[in-house]
C-alpha cells in the first residue's frame, strides 16, 4: 500500500462485494459502510474524495430511496465528494435520478473492475483538480489590491508592489503584453492613492490617429482648426486633482513626445490655439507592450521622456507565467457570466481544467474572459468541456510534424473512434481494435482518455 493512501468510502449492504471491492482498491484506504448512517459517520470525520454508493441499501434494498437518501446526505457535508452510484440494470432511471441530484457517475452491475478503477481514477482527478482549484481560490481572496484576482507568486508580488507604489504619487509605467490587465492595475494604483476622489481618465494613445492626438491631450480653442465648432477640454486638464492613464504609450509620435515631455516638467497645459498656461495637478500613470530600450536606441523614443515616465516601473506578467491564475482567474469569470446571463452552468470538466493549464493564452487574461464568456452562452451542459472553450485537451498550440507525435495523434483518434463506436463498451472497442482489454486500459491512460472521451 503506498504511504499515503487516497480515502475511497464504499456504502454497500453485501459484505463479500465489500471483500471484493476492498481487495480491488487494496491501494486505497478503504472505508466500509452498510448503512446510510455509517456512511454519514465516516463523511463526518473524513476527508472523502470519492465514495461508491449502491442504491439498493437497507430498509429499502430492493428500491432507491434509501440510496439517493445516502447521496444527498454525503453531497450535504461534502459537496465536493465525487459519489459514484452503483445500479442494476432495472434500476437505471435511479442512477439517471442520482445524476441530477449531483453523484459524479454511475456503474451498472454485475462490476467490472477495471471500468470501476477507471471511473474512481478519473473522479480522483477531477477532485484533485478542483481542489487544487479551490485552494488558489482562497489564496486569492488574501489579494493586496481589492478586485484584483490572483494567486500565483509572480503576480501576488506586482499586487504588492502596486500596494506600496500607490499612495505615493511617482510616475508608473507598467509594462506587459496585451490583455495582461494593465488598466485594472492603473485603475488600482488610482483607487488606493491620495488622489482617488478625483477623476481617473483612461486614454489610448494608439487608439487616436497622429492628427487628432494632440487636440484630445491639450484640448482646442474654437476656431482653432477647420471643424473646431467649439471650445474643448483635454484629457489632460479633464484629469485634474486625479490620474490620467496613458495606455500603449511606445505609440506616441515623436513631435508628441516633446509637447507631453514640457508637460511633465512643469504640469502646464496650452490648448491648440490658445495661449493661455493652464496649470494642471494630474498624476500619470503609463503602458506600453512594447520594448522602449529598444525603440530608444532606434530614435524612435526620447530617453529624456522615458525617464520623466519611469520613476517606478512595474513589468506585469503574462498569463502563461502565472502559475495556477488561469483556473482561478477562469472560475471567477464563469462565476460572474453564469450568474450575469442566468445561465445553469457550475464549473469545468477535469479536461477543461487540464486544457486551461495547458494552454500558452497568446491573448493572456483577456482572451481568457472573452473564452469563458462564450462557453457559458454558448454550452448545453452544467461542465465546461474543452471544445466549449475552444480548446484542445492540449490547448491549440501547432501540431508537431514528427513522426512519433504524428503517430500519437493517430493513435489516440483511433481509441475515441473505437470508443464511440463501441458505445464505451470497453470490450468491443478493444476487439475492434484487435487488441487486449490490458493493452486497451493502457493506451487509454497513455493517452489520458476516459469513457466520456
Amino acid at each position: 500500500m503506498p504511504s499515503n493512501p487516497k480515502p475511497l468510502l464504499l456504502v454497500d449492504d453485501d459484505t463479500g462485494l465489500l471483500r471484493q471491492l476492498r481487495w480491488a482498491f487494496s491501494d486505497h484506504k478503504v472505508f466500509p459502510a452498510g448503512t446510510r448512517q455509517e456512511a454519514i459517520d465516516f463523511v463526518r470525520r473524513e476527508p472523502i474524495p470519492v465514495a461508491i454508493v449502491d442504491l439498493g441499501l437497507p430498509p429499502d434494498p430492493d428500491g432507491a430511496s434509501e440510496g439517493l437518501m445516502t447521496l444527498t446526505d454525503i453531497l450535504a457535508i461534502a459537496p465536493a465528494t465525487k459519489v459514484i452510484i452503483a445500479t442494476g440494470n432495472e434500476t437505471r432511471e435511479h442512477a439517471l435520478r442520482a445524476i441530477a441530484l449531483g453523484a459524479y457517475d454511475f456503474y451498472q452491475k454485475p462490476i467490472d473492475i477495471d471500468v470501476l478503477q477507471l471511473i474512481v481514477s478519473r473522479a480522483e482527478r477531477l477532485f484533485a483538480l478542483e481542489d487544487e482549484n479551490r485552494r488558489l481560490a482562497e489564496a486569492s481572496q488574501n489579494s493586496p489590491v481589492d478586485g484584483m484576482v490572483a494567486s500565483s507568486p509572480e503576480m501576488l508580488r506586482v499586487l504588492r508592489n502596486i500596494e506600496k507604489i500607490s499612495p505615493t504619487g511617482v510616475t508608473v509605467l507598467l509594462l506587459g503584453e496585451s490583455g495582461t490587465g494593465k488598466e485594472l492595475l492603473a485603475q488600482a494604483i488610482h483607487r488606493m492613492s491620495r488622489r482617488s476622489g478625483g477623476p481617473f481618465v483612461p486614454i489610448n494613445c494608439a487608439a487616436i490617429p497622429e492628427t487628432l492626438l494632440e487636440s484630445e491631450l491639450f484640448g482646442h480653442e474654437k476656431g482653432a482648426f477647420t471643424g473646431a465648432l467649439r471650445q474643448n477640454i483635454g484629457r489632460i486638464e479633464s484629469a485634474d486633482r486625479g490620474t490620467l492613464f496613458l495606455d500603449e504609450i511606445g505609440d506616441v509620435p515623436l513631435p508628441m513626445q516633446v509637447k507631453l515631455l514640457r508637460f511633465l516638467q512643469d504640469q502646464v497645459v496650452e490648448r491648440v490655439g490658445g495661449r493661455k498656461p493652464i496649470q494642471v495637478d494630474v498624476r500619470i500613470v503609463c503602458a506600453t507592450n512594447q520594448d522602449l530600450d529598444r525603440m530608444m536606441a532606434e530614435g524612435r523614443f526620447r530617453e529624456d521622456l522615458y525617464y520623466r515616465l519611469n520613476e517606478v516601473a512595474v513589468r506585469v506578467p503574462p498569463l502563461r507565467e502565472r502559475n495556477g491564475d488561469g483556473t482561478v482567474l477562469a472560475s471567477f469569470f464563469l462565476r460572474r457570466f453564469a450568474a450575469e446571463y442566468g445561465r445553469p452552468v457550475r464549473g469545468f470538466s477535469s479536461a477543461a481544467l487540464a486544457a486551461i493549464n495547458d494552454y500558452s493564452w497568446p491573448g493572456n487574461v483577456r482572451e481568457l474572459e472573452n473564452r469563458v464568456k462564450r462557453a457559458v452562452v454558448m454550452a448545453d451542459g452544467a461542465l465546461l468541456s474543452p471544445f466549449d472553450l475552444g480548446l484542445s485537451e492540449q490547448g491549440e498550440e501547432p501540431q508537431s510534424l514528427g513522426l512519433r507525435a504524428a503517430r500519437a495523434r493517430a493513435e489516440r483518434e483511433v481509441l475515441q473512434l473505437a470508443l464511440a463506436q463501441a458505445g464505451s463498451n470497453l470490450s468491443k472497442a478493444a476487439k475492434l481494435l484487435g487488441i487486449s482489454r490490458p493493452t486497451l486500459y493502457d493506451l487509454m491512460q497513455q493517452h489520458q482518455i476516459g469513457l466520456d472521451a
